[in-house]
């Protein structure tokens, strides 16, 4: 009964396989037009051969409309040829040809079997031989449909064998048994072709299957590849390889886009404050209010850390507004649990082809607009222009320099007093760098001190600089102090901490003579260990010194939190210190250093009328141009050992240098 069920289904055309019920019928759409074309023909020539013979009506009259019928479905499976139906559709016109199939075969051989009756001999034998290629001939023009050739097969051949063995005669019985057995075999072969058909056809469904899962796996790849896994944004790999994409279309022609990179502000002390987890979450909300930018025009990727790229290819008179709304964006609370938590960003922006035609160049080009708005316009956008064009080769002229200079010979320590205004002495000294290039001359320490920091060449300048400063200041009064400055890389280092005290150690160099000054954005950025370096140098002996106070939104919670001994007031503040609103600042921070036990040191000080006031308000230390510009240590030396002053100032503990040579007058 299975069997016999399964069959049927078979016949039926299984549409439980619809990938073989395509494949078949995309083969019959090129083998059914040529069998109607064969019953055609063959009709029309048997149709010929008993014309003299025949009825009119069955050589003419039956084989008009068979003609028109079997015309027609040639005209249908031709225009077929141009259809792609899906499986559903192929089925059902599968079934279709079956059954019409069956229907034709069944009239061509009543209609050809009722030739025979006519004519000669000759006449009956090309009704046999009509027969016998004929049915071959469908057979294997419905070879990639079994169905039909075996109903057809079956209509034809049985009646055909059953016809003449009733009439008799040896030679057509013999004839019908043969070609009853030939399509017997020709049906066997078939069906093992048929077979090996649908294996071949199963077989690349499924390496189809197989290559479709592999390329669906490959595209979960190349898009997990490309996707940043905390924030959901295209990733660094995306962002790089599409500005290589975009660079390669614009190439040669007169369109423009534009590079970004966005920093976020604050984000790290957030993220040493409460951890990396709430920094993930936070990063994670960023990427929330980006995506909702992202665009036809606007891609943003998420670069690493707290970076992030832009990709702009609409208006580029709009790019830098775009920045500045993505900033803006990225500025409003979030809302993290029971936290409110407020950061901000700071963008860059550079164009293609104004500021480089290479990724390499146009994102170097935005970082450098980006640091820019870091350092003067934290929370703005700034592009890329050509004043920072000519301010990059400058600063790559200062870094081939740095990178081959000799630092023991080329970088000097210059000396500035520091004076206590009641008594008028020089107290101490703070150590400026400076820097004689032999192919640049003299290079600020505003332009060269950023530089050696990038480059990492911050440590072996720091501790080339201090050891000459030390060295020095060993050989004046014990009394004198030296102040020296620390970079943020510094004050971070413990090895560099470590070579500070082991010089100190080298030169018997009384450590409470030294004065590191530090300030509070150099500890901002990574406060643990910053904390941890201050205190291994506080407990070694050594001063602290908190420069540029007043200038930083915390630095009143930095006198809490460090080991600090010193403030120094910002020069910024001494310039309008002839003002209710400039005396009251500095005043009140004279009070509080006064409350707190800590030295205070004003610098700038550049008027008479400054340290007049500075003097009324009992500030006790100051510095500035007003006394002595920054001078050679042998200048320095040489005037105290002629004089025992510097710029006609005493200085304290001078009576303890006559072992120091005097000048000849000679």
């Amino acid at each position: 009964m299975e069997r016999i069920q399964a069959f049927l289904r078979w016949m039926m055309i299984d549409p439980r396989y619809p990938e073989i019920a395509q494949a078949q019928y995309n083969e019959l759409k090129y083998q059914v037009p040529s069998l109607y074309a064969l019953l055609m023909v063959n009709a029309v020539a048997v149709a010929y051969t008993h014309f003299d013979y025949a009825p009119i009506s069955l050589t003419v009259g039956v084989l008009a409309p068979m003609l028109l019928v079997t015309g027609s479905r040639l005209v249908v499976w031709l225009r077929a040829r141009k259809n792609s139906p899906g499986p559903a559709e192929a089925i059902a016109k599968m079934r279709q040809t079956v059954f019409l199939g069956t229907v034709i075969a069944v009239i061509f051989i009543a209609w050809s079997l009722s030739l025979d009756g006519y004519g000669g001999p000759s006449e009956r034998g090309h009704v046999a031989l009509f027969i016998a290629i004929t049915v071959t001939g469908c057979i294997f023009c419905l070879m990639n449909l079994p169905q039909a050739a075996l109903l057809v097969m079956l209509v034809v051949t049985v009646p055909y064998l059953v016809y003449y063995t009733r009439l008799g005669e040896d030679v057509y019985i013999a004839m019908a048994l043969n070609i009853f057995l030939v399509c017997l075999v020709i049906l066997q072969v078939l069906f093992n072709g048929y077979g090996a058909f649908c294996k071949l056809v199963r077989s690349q469904s499924e390496l189809a299957l197989k290559n479709a899962e592999t390329e669906r796996l490959n595209a979960e790849n190349e898009r997990l590849a490309n996707t940043d896994a905390l924030t959901g944004l295209p990733n660094r790999r995306y962002f790089f390889n599409r500005l290589e994409r975009l660079i390669e279309q614009v190439a040669g022609t007169n369109e423009r886009f534009a590079v970004g990179l966005i920093d976020l502000d604050r984000f790290k002390p957030i993220n040493d404050t409460y951890g990396h987890k709430l920094g993930d979450i936070l990063l994670s909300e960023v990427g929330n209010r980006l995506k909702e930018l992202a665009g036809p025009e606007i891609d943003i990727c998420r670069l690493g850390g707290d970076e992030f790229g832009i990709l702009f290819r609409g208006d580029i008179e709009r790019a830098a507004k775009a920045g500045q709304a993505i900033c803006d964006l990225i500025g409003k609370p979030y809302r993290i649990g029971e936290m409110q938590v407020s950061i901000g960003a700071s963008a860059g922006i550079s164009f293609y082809p104004e500021a480089g035609t290479s990724a390499h160049v146009l994102f170097d080009r935005s970082d450098y607009a980006l640091y820019n708005s870091k350092t003067s316009a934290r929370g703005r956008t700034t592009v890329y222009s050509d004043s920072h064009e000519a301010r990059i080769r400058s600063e790559r002229a200062i870094e081939c320099a740095l990178q081959s200079a000799n630092l023991d010979k080329e970088f000097l320590v210059y000396f500035q007093p520091i004076v206590a205004i009641p008594e008028r002495t020089v107290v101490g000294f703070e150590a400026l760098a400076r820097w004689y290039s032999p192919t640049l001359t003299w290079v600020s320490p505003d332009d060269f001190i950023p530089i050696a920091e990038r480059t990492g060449l911050i440590h072996r300048l720091t501790a080339v600089l201090f050891e000459k400063a030390v060295q020095q200041i060993a050989k004046l009064p014990d009394a004198l102090g030296l102040s020296f400055n620390l970079s943020a890389y510094d004050v971070t280092s413990p090895d560099t901490v470590e070579t500070l005290l082991r010089i100190i150690r080298f030169e018997k160099v009384d450590p409470r003579r030294i004065t590191f000054e530090i300030t509070e954005t150099s500890v901002i950025g990574s406060y643990e260990a910053a904390e941890s370096c201050l205190r291994t140098l506080r407990g070694a002996g050594v001063q602290l010194a908190l420069d540029d106070f007043g200038t930083g939104y915390s630095s009143l919670s930095y006198l809490h939190r460090l080991p600090i001994d010193c403030v120094k007031i910002d020069r910024s503040f001494v310039a309008g210190i002839e003002t209710p609103p400039g005396d009251g600042v500095i005043t009140s921070i004279l009070n509080l250093c006064n409350s707190m036990q800590l030295r205070c040191v004003v610098e700038g000080v550049e008027e008479s009328s400054q340290v007049a006031v500075l003097n009324s308000l009992n500030c006790r230390f100051v510095q500035g141009f007003h006394f002595a510009k920054p001078k050679p240590f042998d200048d320095v030396a040489g005037s105290i050992r002629d004089n025992g002053t510097v710029e006609g100032l005493p200085v304290a503990g001078v009576e303890t240098v006559d072992h120091l040579p005097r000048r000849s007058n000679a």
